[in-house]
């Protein structure tokens, strides 16, 4: 251990210094591994469970009751998930569970916070090829600043409060995206809607539906769709025309707005104005997926989404631009039914594997697959419901990435001691 003296100013210039012990990740905390394979993850299990991806699943056991950090212990790009937990929960063989040794020393929520910044440097410096390893060795000689115990307690409180708002509007994003594909379901699957009672059901193609709606290709919802495209990464006399491009693997995030990780690339003229995305448009992934994971993820492009961005964005190769029928059916209406289908297994259906990717049968689905179209008054009631449920979906994935870019602004000031938390 050794102590590190600093100098900063706080916001009025004023010069201020601060003498912190740094020391090594051994001396300080015990690192502990799961027993479990990634296949004991189960859906809607009693437990998190703690792998080496970025998504927490969960299992029906735990091995550990206790307040810790988790961190993965390998990953194909040396993208380490890190995370924060107090409670029971179960854990893969290679993700790391760390406490501290003394928590009148250390606390395992500042550890958390400080090992934050650390991720980058564990990318470049862990070892593997096809996959990156993150070893006890690395961990054990990883140094970090260790401010006085109060210290670390304001700290971990500053930042921690900005995650809880981040979660609190994570929480209200999910019963939002629940309402609206619940309103889809009631009133288009269980016909379920306003006057329903009413109504009397008759004979259609998929089974009784209610008098006066229709049934329809997928095909026919859709004034247009067209694949997405790539371009370059670097400008050339061809490709001089600069947009973000949104991948199959960006559909999660860009479904709240969170869109730092989506690429900017170059494209011609002719492919650009082809392909933009408007507001109105969905999205839909025609090739990619996993094990576990099918293709076919769906994305509504929301006036609030476009503003994410500054300028053109277009989606990938390997993705569907849709516009829909806006009159005869409605974007929100199609993009419910593509996430119920996705639900459902309906989509699944149309997937094809090949080389480890899994491809999507798109011609075959729409021309095959069939909705059913109820009045236009009744379309219209069902949009003024939904359409102001998605604008808020957005509207808090913008704020969470707010909060997100403020946090990340204060984590390494705090940490390093330019902003004075000491007590008066």
């Amino acid at each position: 251990m050794r102590v590190l003296s600093q100098r900063g100013e706080d916001s009025r210039g004023v010069i201020m210094a601060t003498s912190w012990q740094t020391a090594k990740l051994g001396e300080l905390a015990n690192f502990k591994t799961g027993k479990l394979d990634s296949n004991a993850a189960v859906p809607n299990g009693q437990y998190p469970f703690f792998t080496c991806s970025q998504d927490t699943l969960q299992t029906n056991t735990f091995s550990f009751d206790t307040e810790c950090v988790l961190l993965a212990g390998n990953n194909a790009n040396g993208v380490y998930p890190l995370k924060y937990f107090r409670g029971k929960f179960d854990a893969y063989q290679r993700t790391y569970v760390v406490t501290t040794r003394n928590p009148d020393r250390l606390t395992n929520k500042f550890l958390y916070y400080a090992l934050r910044p650390k991720l980058s440097e564990f990318r470049s410096i862990s070892t593997g090829a096809a996959t990156k390893f993150l070893t006890l060795t690395i961990l054990n000689e990883t140094e970090i600043q260790l401010p006085p115990l109060p210290v670390q307690k304001r700290i971990a409180g500053i930042l921690s409060a900005y995650d809880e708002l981040i979660e609190n509007n994570q929480r209200r994003i999910k019963i939002l995206e629940s309402m609206a594909r619940s309103l889809y379901r009631e009133w288009f699957i269980h016909f379920r809607y306003p006057g329903s009672e009413s109504t009397p059901l008759v004979p259609s193609p998929l089974g009784p539906i209610p008098k006066g709606w229709e049934v329809k290709k997928l095909e026919s919802l859709m004034s247009h769709h067209i694949g997405g495209g790539w371009g370059k990464d670097t400008r050339d006399d061809d490709n001089n025309e600069p947009a973000w491009v949104i991948r199959g693997t960006d559909i999660p995030n860009a479904r709240i707005a969170q869109v730092s990780g989506v690429p900017y690339r170059f494209h011609t003229s002719s492919n650009l104005r082809s392909r933009k995305l408007a507001a109105g448009d969905i999205l839909f992934e025609v090739s990619g997926g996993s094990k576990g994971q099918p293709v076919g993820r769906t994305l509504f492009i929301t006036p609030e989404l476009m503003s994410a961005f500054d300028g053109d964005v277009i989606c990938a190769s390997f993705c569907k631009r849709i516009r829909p029928d806006a009159v005869g059916y409605g974007s929100e209406l199609l993009y419910l039914s593509f996430l119920e289908g996705y639900e459902s297994g309906e989509i699944e259906q149309f997937q094809v594997q090949s080389t480890g990717i899994s491809n999507f049968k798109w011609t075959e689905y729409i021309a095959k697959t069939e909705r059913v179209i109820p009045p236009a008054l009744l379309r219209l009631s069902f949009r003024e419901r939904v359409a102001p449920l998605f604008t808020q979906i957005a509207t808090l994935g913008l704020q969470i990435q707010n909060l997100r870019q403020t946090r990340d602004l204060l984590l390494p000031r705090l940490l390093s001691g330019q902003i004075n938390l000491a007590e008066n």
